[in-house]
């Protein structure tokens, strides 16, 4: 079956199961707490295979065996079998659960589609809606956060901004709790992003609060933040410091970030993200206007021109994916970069063209994250996790490749994977010329 003949239905069906895999192998209370949930940092299957490493964390790279690799793999499991309390001293990654959030925002919706009854729930009528659990969820990172939400990097707050913004639509379309909630949230992350957008570097927003560094990963969400909630002017602001200061016209592309060296003149950080791409996308269209609109439109083709692999071997015949960017913070990026290409993939604004491209982009890499699952092993944990999946970290490589069985899973690469099905669900669901419900 190929990514344009499967049926709206089975997108739905394959988005619901990633759904259920990830809340099941990493979905948790905070402390046996009642009202709590947090994604576990990874899931390991009993049977380790003992070369396992940490998770690389923010900056590390993606590639190579850490040392003490296989003492990590022996302690994290005895670890995580002592009990579920230990997992506070694994590493905290804000940012990773709020992208849990906006996944979980991305299944309510389709519940919302499907009526918002207990029979429309992605895990079944006696289990919590997707609303609630995200918004468990927030409750969660706020307590493990040190009861706040304020973070070092500005970029994590972001994300979580715009997450809550998203879970805050929901919640008045569904008429639930937790709304006051969620604007307090934002009301206390503005002023943070705020701080962080100044003059320095000639604008832009800084990425964490040692303001030595402002680059893509944190301007970007912060305009589309600004965006959605009326604060256009300093969005186009932010947006016009990119294109003058990371856009390289060569690519087509968002470079990483830019310094200020001892001499007062600025250092680019040339590296090329896909995630980078995403939020740029969503804030251009957004916003709007034919300047905006033109750039996003060449946006979509410099994806499409420059951050694709081949997928031959998930994929059958000479499909394309989207590349995946490894382990750690890594595994987050092309899920990100599909949530904004299912926004440009049903505008109306753009070319049937580009609407097309986008469109294959995100439905092939998730038919490939989807043909490349693999089962959790019955030997690997318990029989509520029959029939549960754990997906690849990257799309054009199946999972019993770079997952084996008694490997450590790492939480990013797995909502990478859902966030791309739901992305296929959202493009597959919308009108032609109409909005698909991720942009909600």
């Amino acid at each position: 079956m190929t990514s344009s003949s499967t049926s709206l239905t089975a997108w739905q069906d394959r988005a619901d199961h990633a759904a259920q895999s990830v809340t099941a192998l990493f979905g948790r209370k905070l402390l046996f707490l009642p009202g709590t949930h947090l994604g576990a940092v990874l899931w390991q299957g009993r049977h380790a295979a003992g070369q396992n490493q940490p998770p690389a964390g923010r900056g590390q790279a993606a590639q190579g065996q850490e040392p003490g690799g296989q003492r990590w793999g022996r302690w994290l499991t005895a670890l995580r079998r002592a009990r579920p309390a230990a997992g506070l001293v694994l590493p905290w990654h804000y940012w990773w659960q709020a992208h849990y959030v906006d996944c979980l925002v991305d299944t309510g919706r389709r519940e919302l589609g499907g009526g918002a009854t207990p029979a429309a729930r992605f895990n079944g009528p006696d289990r919590p809606s997707a609303g609630r659990l995200a918004s468990r969820l927030v409750t969660g990172i706020r307590l493990r956060n040190a009861l706040t939400f304020v973070n070092s990097y500005y970029d994590d707050m972001a994300w979580l901004a715009l997450a809550t913004l998203r879970l805050d639509r929901l919640a008045e379309e569904t008429r639930r709790p937790g709304r006051r909630r969620n604007a307090a949230v934002r009301a206390s992350l503005a002023l943070q992003f705020d701080a962080a957008c100044t003059d320095d570097l000639g604008g832009g927003t800084f990425w964490s609060k040692k303001r030595d560094f402002k680059n893509t990963p944190a301007t970007a969400p912060v305009a589309l933040f600004y965006a959605r909630t009326g604060e256009r002017g300093k969005a186009q602001a932010l947006l016009d410091w990119l294109n003058a200061t990371l856009f390289d016209p060569d690519q087509g592309l968002y470079l990483d970030g830019a310094r200020l060296n001892a001499a007062g003149g600025v250092v680019l950080e040339r590296a090329v993200y896909t995630y980078n791409q995403g939020p740029v996308l969503g804030a251009l269209l957004e916003l709007g206007g034919d300047a905006n609109i033109a750039r996003a439109v060449a946006l979509v083709e410099a994806v499409n021109r420059k951050l694709t692999v081949a997928g031959n071997s998930v994929l059958r015949g000479d499909g394309t994916v989207l590349r995946c960017e490894g382990p750690g913070d890594g595994g987050l990026f092309t899920g990100i970069l599909c949530r904004y290409l299912a926004l440009a993939a049903t505008d109306p604004r753009l070319p049937q063209a580009t609407r097309g491209t986008a469109a294959r982009l995100v439905t092939d890499t998730a038919e490939a994250f989807w043909s490349g699952r693999r089962s959790v092993e019955p030997k690997e944990g318990q029989s509520k996790l029959a029939g549960k999946s754990v997906f690849s970290l990257h799309a054009a490589q199946p999972a019993a490749s770079t997952y084996p069985p008694g490997a450590a899973v790492e939480l990013s690469t797995q909502l990478q994977a859902w966030m791309t099905l739901e992305a296929a669900a959202a493009v597959t669901a919308a009108p032609t010329g109409g909005t698909p419900p991720a942009a909600a």
